[in-house]
């Protein structure tokens, strides 16, 4: 059995108690014999849902031996409250422990940098591995298997149930609804997304016609009583009447004729996309990564890639997708198309004039549009850390991880101000922003019907009408900012590592050139005045420019790896990919070493 470094797990503390076990609370101590594997997550983060997902085959075959417990680390101020992980956890079908940790004690005590992060702790309650960001399911379910035969013969591995207890399920009509769209008889469609099915609904809002989906997650074209999705989100509807479907964790975009009531799949291959994947070509043979949204704009179908940072488009005449602007990297960058940076983009509405659109940037709590030039722009928003609710003009006004955007007819736009339980509203003409209105729960979209707004307010399950205010609500300022402690680095040159060991029974894919990547940049970029950019080692000298005392380090890595059998020709292949945004300060005291764990154990540390 190979040796492996091995730390003593430090305890699981979390001030918000933990969900998913019957009341009942747990230490370390208590799974012993188990293999854990600590998820550190957060709601807002979509490569968190990623990973969610990722983990679920694992998760299941492995209930005996393994058990996974979500450590939610929250972001924005709206994640550290009790009930919104509650509705979390039910709304991701999170099938296993959750520690509610709204002080990210349990996050400092295992040194995490990053949404996600994994961490295996072996049966007698050593740290054997960490892997930060996606694709590592693979390689979890190797040392899995390893830590299985080593544990069972050393008769420290202990197999039975597990501490997951469901929650009682509840009945509603709808369940964590993200999307609507008004239909021509003034009824409404209605994403479902917890329940993985459409809803049609008569014009109070309340009464259902039908549905469209059996209410099973999978992925599955048909009628109303056979069609399947995942998660499903955005709606907007195509020049031929159908309407198309942002459905999200199929990584797909689906059709529905209302007419016939079947459904059918416009682009998607069901396959999550992952760096170095096709980004052009015909619909059906190209991967997507969670579209959040959909909206037509400049003669295509325009989908908000959450998954990849990006918005990319669909031709129908075509049947073609392409990216329409993005580069995958993460942040707030305007600019050409080609050239700017998005985050998580999750709502997109074009104007009556079809000369702008209108996109809800969430991770950067961010109102920003494309013009019919390809040009991205920011109307509201800083970046990623700075968020809270604050009106007035809009280069100081602040949103909170926003989901929704709603033209309107005279050239405004409302915000559906997800975290901050507030529809909102930016006036173009003036560049002043405004509160329409507050006590929601969650709202991630709205509708306009008449003089009427009717907003999706997905925790509370349901659509709210509300009429357009002639005056706006005055709301108290609040101004928040990721409360991340900064590392602190010394001044001059940074080592920078990015730590990443393959799995068992594999190494570096090197047969097509370079099997690493890794990108470099920095907020202010003044901030280096050497290192940034790409390139395709793992580490990096980086030259801190002088004058310049704290920022933040935009670091993104990628490697893929194959299985290691000179006898398999055609042999499995894995991308492991994560983006940090690691806060620093440089200080005196400072450490010259900046290690960043991709997969394994830091050896240095």
């Amino acid at each position: 059995m190979a040796t492996r470094a091995r730390v003593r797990a430090p305890e699981l503390i979390g001030k918000g108690g933990w969900l998913n076990t019957g009341d009942q609370q747990y230490t370390l101590a208590d799974l012993r014999g188990r293999i854990v594997i600590l998820d550190f997550w957060t709601f807002c983060c979509v490569n968190c849902l990623h990973v969610l997902d990722e983990l679920r085959e694992l998760e299941e075959k492995h209930r005996d031996t393994v058990v996974i417990i979500g450590v939610h680390s929250p972001k924005f101020v709206h994640e550290a409250e009790h009930q919104a992980v509650v509705d979390a956890v039910e709304r991701y079908e999170v099938h296993h422990p959750v520690l509610d940790d709204p002080e990210l004690a349990t996050w400092k005590q295992y040194a995490v940098r990053a949404w996600p992060t994994l961490v295996v702790i072996d049966p007698e309650g050593y740290v054997v591995a960490q892997h930060a960001g996606e694709g590592h399911a693979h390689a979890i379910a190797k040392l899995v298997e390893e830590l299985e035969a080593e544990h069972a013969e050393k008769g420290t591995l202990r197999r039975g149930d597990g501490p997951y207890v469901a929650p009682e399920p509840v009945a509603t009509h709808l369940r964590f609804p993200g999307k609507a769209l008004l239909l021509p008889d003034g009824g409404f469609l209605v994403s479902d997304t917890t329940r993985h099915r459409l809803v049609e609904i008569e014009q109070d809002g309340e009464t259902v016609r039908r549905h469209f989906g059996t209410g099973d997650r999978g992925l599955m074209d048909g009628g109303p009583d056979e069609v399947r999705f995942s998660e499903p989100q955005g709606l907007a509807v195509l020049p031929d009447g159908r309407i198309a479907v942002a459905d999200t964790v199929n990584h797909a975009i689906r059709a529905l004729d209302l007419t016939t009531g079947v459904t059918t799949t416009l682009a998607g291959t069901g396959r999550q996309w992952w760096q170095g994947s096709p980004t052009t070509g015909p619909a059906r043979e190209v991967d997507l990564s969670s579209p959040w949204d959909v909206a037509w704009f400049a003669d295509r179908l325009w989908i908000a890639m959450a998954g990849v940072h990006q918005l990319w488009s669909y031709d129908p005449e075509a049947g073609a997708v392409q990216v329409a602007a993005g580069t995958t990297n993460e942040g707030l960058v305007d600019g050409p198309a080609d050239e700017a940076w998005f985050a998580q983009p999750s709502g997109l509405a074009a104007t009556a004039d079809g000369e702008r659109l209108w996109v809800a940037d969430s991770e950067t709590s961010a109102l920003r549009y494309v013009d019919r030039d390809g040009t991205v722009h920011t109307a509201v928003g800083t970046g990623l850390f700075d968020f809270g609710h604050r009106d007035g003009a809009a280069d100081q006004a602040l949103f909170q991880h926003p989901l929704g955007v709603t033209a309107l007819p005279d050239g405004s736009v409302a915000v559906s101000d997800t975290y901050n339980h507030a529809l909102r509203r930016y006036d173009p003409a003036t560049g002043e922003v405004t509160t329409l209105a507050t006590d929601l729960r969650e709202p991630s979209d709205a509708v306009l019907v008449g003089d009427d707004l009717v907003v999706v307010e997905s925790a509370r399950h349901r659509l709210t009408r509300l009429r357009l205010p002639e005056e706006a609500v005055r709301v108290a300022d609040q101004a928040h900012r990721t409360q991340r402690a900064a590392t602190e680095i010394a001044p001059g040159t940074l080592r920078l590592d990015v730590v990443f060991q393959a799995p068992a029974g594999q190494k570096l894919d090197t047969r097509y050139g370079p099997s690493t990547r890794l990108l470099v940049s920095s907020t202010p970029p003044e901030l280096l005045a050497e290192g940034a950019g790409p390139g395709t080692d793992l580490f990096r000298d980086l030259v801190l420019a002088d004058g310049i005392t704290e920022g933040v380090l935009h670091v993104s890595a990628m490697a893929a790896s194959c299985d290691d059998d000179p006898a398999n020709e055609y042999p499995a292949c894995h991308v492991h990919q994560q983006d940090w945004g690691v806060p620093v300060r440089v200080t005196a005291e400072g450490t010259a070493r900046l290690p960043l764990v991709l997969a394994g154990m830091d050896e240095q540390a």
